[in-house]
């Protein structure tokens, strides 16, 4: 039985420079941080020759080809992995419109059990390179990497997305103390509200060149929010992540809309430095960054709102469970 970990993500600046229609003509950049919210996925070897899987749905085939989760059997396929073997997969949140990459950690998580169970080892690298290949190019999703990156490599990193389709990382190095003071002031409220995020990445993804003005214009905040996190200027990154809502705003009709410029206004005013949907907007949820003297105000000017603690990870996705038993074949 193998066990895999895989932790979702909050971006802070740089979304939608990602898209190879941004990238292939002028390198982009995102900043963003693990969080310690998870994706479980569960791998035991069973008696049959069967594939069970068992996730939102059930599923129970006699090959591969006939499983109707596409993630899932997209990553059996190109790891290689046969029949025989029971499948779970577990979320710390529910995978359908939260913005928090759920999906991509979910393949990242897939690859690193499924490789993990045929005892291989990969490096990140890899996973987020093979979980790219399967959501984009298999399965055809107008996504971009950023997702899949975060979360094989854990962390609060910056990625450089390359024309030559190379992907470029590095650790924003801060101490132990200094990132939890950071988590600290970072607050997350479900809007109550999720959303295909396709649908909106669609429309963002055809816009791209018509846009990139606007993208442009957000390269710089990737620059400045590594900068002043650099330097533990904590409330900069929250008047940061203001300016970038702002633009970020303007790529997308549905981004946004006057039930989410309500939340996010009532927040501001009651104290919040800044902050933006999390994910390609339309809901799922809001991230805030609030000096603690304000948490208590904004608590209360969004209580209709559930609030999920959380704190940045450093770890991606990794094998927390791995036991080889006598194969019952």
């Amino acid at each position: 039985m193998v066990i895999t970990q895989t932790p979702l993500r909050l971006s802070f600046a740089g979304g939608g420079s990602d898209l190879a229609d941004y990238y292939l003509h002028g390198a982009g950049q995102v900043i963003s941080t693990a969080i310690d919210k998870y994706i479980f996925v569960i791998i035991k070897e069973r008696f049959d020759d069967k594939i069970v899987l068992n996730y939102s749905r059930n599923e129970t085939v006699d090959d591969a080809s006939e499983i109707k989760h596409e993630l899932i059997k997209s990553c059996m396929e190109l790891t290689g992995l046969g029949n025989g073997v029971e499948i779970s997969t577990l979320a710390d949140i529910p995978s359908e419109g939260s913005g928090l990459g759920s999906s991509s950690s979910l393949v990242v998580g897939l690859l690193n059990a499924m490789y993990s169970y045929l005892g291989r080892q990969v490096t990140a690298e890899q996973l987020a390179r093979e979980a790219c290949e399967i959501e984009i190019n298999r399965c055809g999703r107008p996504i971009g990497k950023q997702d899949q990156y975060i979360a094989a490599f854990g962390g609060l990193r910056r990625f450089t997305f390359n024309p030559d389709d190379t992907v470029t990382e590095a650790q924003v190095d801060l101490p132990a103390q200094a990132l939890r003071h950071f988590g600290n002031h970072l607050m997350l409220f479900f809007t109550n509200r999720t959303r295909k995020s396709a649908e909106i990445l669609k429309e963002q993804k055809s816009q791209t060149a018509s846009k990139r003005e606007i993208l442009e214009a957000m390269m710089p905040l990737v620059d400045k929010i590594e900068a002043a996190l650099s330097i533990m200027d904590f409330e900069q990154v929250g008047r940061l992540l203001h300016a970038g809502w702002e633009l970020k705003k303007k790529m997308a009709a549905k981004i946004s809309d006057d039930g989410i410029d309500d939340m996010y206004n009532r927040a501001i005013k009651a104290g919040a430095l800044g902050g933006k949907i999390a994910g390609a907007g339309g809901g799922g949820f809001l991230l805030l960054y609030v000096p603690m003297s304000y948490q208590e105000t904004v608590r209360n000017a969004l209580g209709e709102l559930f609030e999920l603690p959380f704190m940045p990870e450093r770890d991606g996705s990794k094998i927390i469970f791995n036991i080889k038993r006598y194969p019952f074949k």
